[in-house]
């Protein structure tokens, strides 16, 4: 197997016109069947980028010459030509393709001699090359304040308060505050009586680097920038806490309520795409495109089974 970045072909198929000629017909069959029943090459091109170069050609062809070799590419859409400006051959038999997008399986096909004297040989090598693209990645925040009631429009304008102060915390990391939910709820306390708490659910996400502001490559990473943000949201958070343990005044009516923050990093993909580790142990933690026979149809990290899914990238069953 192998990852588009990480690795190089290791596994194909061959059958000899020479060698068919001069086995009995059930053995022939018998190569046939196996032909069709090894398992693909599996690949990984990152969605809307070039793919590496995919030879046409086994570890062993390539230190050999060929003579007169043919080479021809289908893919899943059918024949594939360098006339098409999404595909590159090049004249060994190579294939590149081009801000890919069509995953599925792709097959090489190669005609040649190892001497003028033999027999042409064929060789076909099939693929299944899957578009890939990293997981949005994201904090997810909880806090809870002590609020006024909860049918209160004071609540409301303390909510958008609260959210234009947290973005504004990290905009210069070029990342986003997005609300979640927020619920208000009646808290009976321990021998006490009810009081109202709201309880909000906030995001921290990465915004698209290119249209970053300029930076160093550290600060440009997209983790880099999320973890500062992070900090920077605790490090808010603490600070109210001691405002209000050093203030003279009475407690305010909508307060954060010490300890009640909590944080979990998330991973999703977009509608299509999921992560699975024992169907793609090469790309773990990649968004892989949904095969056939599975879907996803919001931004979870998981391709649901459908059986009535028959295209590549599903997101509806």
């Amino acid at each position: 197997m192998w990852c588009a970045e990480r690795g190089r072909v290791r596994s194909c198929s061959r059958q000899t016109a020479a060698t068919a000629g001069r086995l009995p017909a059930r053995r022939v069959l018998l190569l046939l069947l196996l032909l069709v029943l090894l398992p693909a090459v599996k690949v990984y091109v990152k969605l809307n980028h070039n793919s590496p170069r995919i030879l046409c050609l086994t570890n062993r062809l390539r230190n050999l010459e060929l003579i007169d070799p043919i080479f021809q590419w289908t893919g899943p859409g059918g024949g594939l030509s360098s006339e098409n400006s999404s595909v590159k051959i090049s004249p060994s038999g190579t294939l590149i393709l081009r801000h890919f997008n069509q995953s599925g399986v792709y097959t090489c096909s190669i005609v040649y001699k190892l001497t003028a004297m033999q027999l042409v040989e064929h060789l076909r090598i099939k693929y299944l090359i899957y578009a890939y693209s990293d997981p949005k990645n994201y904090y997810e925040f909880t806090a809870q304040y002590h609020t006024a009631p909860c049918n209160s429009s004071e609540n409301a304008y303390f909510e958008k308060a609260l959210l234009q102060i947290l973005s504004n915390l990290v905009a210069e990391l070029s990342c986003e505050v997005t609300l979640i939910k927020s619920e208000c709820h009646h808290v009976k306390m321990q021998r006490g009586g009810l009081q109202n708490e709201n309880y909000f659910t906030f995001s921290v996400t990465s915004l698209d680097g290119e249209n970053h502001r300029l930076c160093q490559q550290r600060d440009c990473d997209a983790f880099y920038r999320l973890n500062k943000a992070k900090h920077i949201i605790e490090r808010f958070f603490k600070e109210q806490v001691e405002i209000t343990r050093k203030s003279s005044e009475p407690l305010p009516k909508i307060y954060y309520i010490d300890g009640t923050l909590q944080m979990v990093w998330v991973d999703r993909c977009s509608p299509g795409y999921g992560m699975n580790a024992e169907m793609h142990p090469e790309c773990p933690g990649c968004c892989v495109v949904c095969s056939p026979g599975s879907y996803n149809p919001s931004d979870g990290n998981r391709c649901l089974q459908c059986d009535r899914s028959l295209i590549y990238g599903a997101t509806k069953c």
